[in-house]
């Protein structure tokens, strides 16, 4: 088997909610109503999950290692280029900082192209790793010092991981000497499994194998 690219390192995630695509139980069929609320980026769902992100930072002491006063938030792109439009990680990202979760949001990971829409194509023709990797660039961080030294890439879901692999590739370019990890609101489910906890906090790891991104749990 052919080894991971070399700019391929794994990579920390976390993320707050279970998002069940499938599955009849109230908690599978809750995290799919979620899922639609969120990928409408309604204000008012953003704004109360979000605060549900702050509730176990602050009052259970997770996700300790992902958020904080010195870190630079930077939203992930949605599919398409499209200079101007807010997508929903950058409105989340918004939603945190306001919550004192990181120093400043950024948007210093675009597209240079768009990739194909994940949510809505068939699972082979998904972009991979390195379709996100070709797509992505780097803008300069106003960050008023030499370079961050810790960023969290902000999404609103994570499936395989492919394209938070992707945007830290890109990061780790950027700026080689920072802290780089990753943050979901939701972290969708293998087939088969139900949503059991509402939230369901975790913290977890994406990595390349077997020629694809990987992520646990």
């Amino acid at each position: 088997m052919a080894p991971p690219p070399s700019w391929i390192a794994p990579l920390a995630f976390a993320a707050c909610y279970a998002y069940a695509p499938a599955g009849g139980t109230p908690g599978c069929r809750r995290s799919r109503a979620l899922g639609v609320q969120l990928k409408h980026a309604d204000p008012r769902v953003l704004a109360e999950l979000s605060v549900q992100v702050w509730r176990q930072v602050r009052g259970y002491g997770r996700f300790a290692a992902f958020f904080g006063p010195d870190v630079l938030l930077v939203p992930v792109p949605g599919s398409a280029a499209q200079p101007g439009v807010r997508w929903v990680g950058e409105r989340l990202a918004g939603c945190l900082r306001e919550l004192g979760l990181g120093r400043s949001v950024q948007s210093v990971l675009c597209r240079r192209h768009a990739v194909r829409k994940s949510a809505t194509s068939p699972a082979g023709l998904r972009p991979t790793v390195m379709d996100h990797y070709a797509s992505f660039a780097v803008a300069a961080a106003r960050t008023g010092r030499d370079s961050p030294a810790r960023l969290v890439l902000v999404d609103d879901v994570i499936t395989r991981g492919r394209t938070l692999l992707a945007g830290a590739a890109r990061l780790r370019e950027a700026f080689p000497q920072a802290e780089i990890r990753g943050f979901a609101l939701l972290r969708t489910l293998a087939a088969g499994e139900a949503v059991r906890a509402t939230p369901d906090p975790r913290e977890g790891i994406v990595w390349w194998g077997r020629g694809d991104a990987r992520r646990s749990p």
